[in-house]
């Protein structure tokens, strides 16, 4: 598991050459403990200021070992305490200080007993439309396509949800391969037809009045989501008749 060492230099500018990795390098370490993790929310996390890679002059990102080992804290800390990516930053920035400090918890007592009070749900990491196309180094042009066949889509406000950076970025990929954004709107009509049978199933856990049970509805929508994106995966293979590693 990765740790974080206390005290220190700031983050990403104390490594020397010989120490330090690329950014394909620093995901194949992650994904032994966070398998969905990918070069497009490691980049969206730069852009959010929680790390600072060194640059080569030609622009490639270069990581230091306390580069990886702060990633690894805010993914920890997304994945398990659904925190706010600025109260993650803060967290991490006092440790590095040399401040004694703990994950936000909150509890009350309850006739003697402790309860926990759960949030309503995790946090919701947004970004801006200008920050989208930053993350995913694509341009107007390709967004507002995109958007025009439904694979991407802001909030009523103009945000967006930070995992379209993801969709975004294997959207960039597949057209490398001659596949187009009109090609894949069978693919978003299946994966929200997949997203509506989840909620029909967490449906009356997310209705019920005990913050817990609607905090186990959004854990029971992660697993379920895990299993259809798998199912699927192994049904694209069967179909094409490969194995992928």
């Amino acid at each position: 598991m990765l740790q974080t060492p206390s005290g220190g230099a700031g983050h990403g500018t104390a490594a020397t050459d010989s120490g330090l990795m690329s950014i394909g390098t620093v995901l194949n370490v992650l994904r032994d403990e966070f398998p969905e993790v990918t070069i497009s929310k490691i980049r969206f996390l730069e852009s959010e200021g929680l790390i600072e890679p060194q640059r080569t002059p030609s622009g490639y990102r270069k990581f230091s070992e306390r580069d990886v080992e702060r990633l690894g804290h805010v993914l920890r800390m997304q994945r398990d305490h659904y925190l706010p990516l600025k109260v993650i930053r803060e967290h991490l920035d006092a440790m590095e200080r040399g401040e004694a400090v703990a994950l936000p918890t909150v509890g009350r007592q309850r006739d003697g007993e402790t309860v926990l009070e759960v949030p309503e749900g995790p946090t919701a990491v947004r970004i801006g439309r200008a920050e989208l196309l930053a993350a995913a180094e694509i341009g107007e042009s390709e967004l507002a396509e995109w958007e025009s066949y439904g694979l991407i889509t802001p909030f009523p406000d103009g945000a967006y949800d930070a995992e379209v950076v993801t969709v975004a970025a294997l959207v960039v990929e597949l057209g490398r391969f001659g596949i187009e954004p009109r090609h894949l709107r069978a693919m978003k009509a299946a994966a929200d037809r997949e997203a509506g049978l989840v909620d029909q199933v967490v449906a009356p856990l997310k209705r019920h009045r005990n913050p817990q049970t609607r905090a186990h509805a959004e854990a029971r929508a992660k697993e379920l989501a895990g299993l259809t994106v798998k199912l699927h995966a192994a049904l694209v293979q069967t179909a094409l008749g490969v194995r992928l590693p």
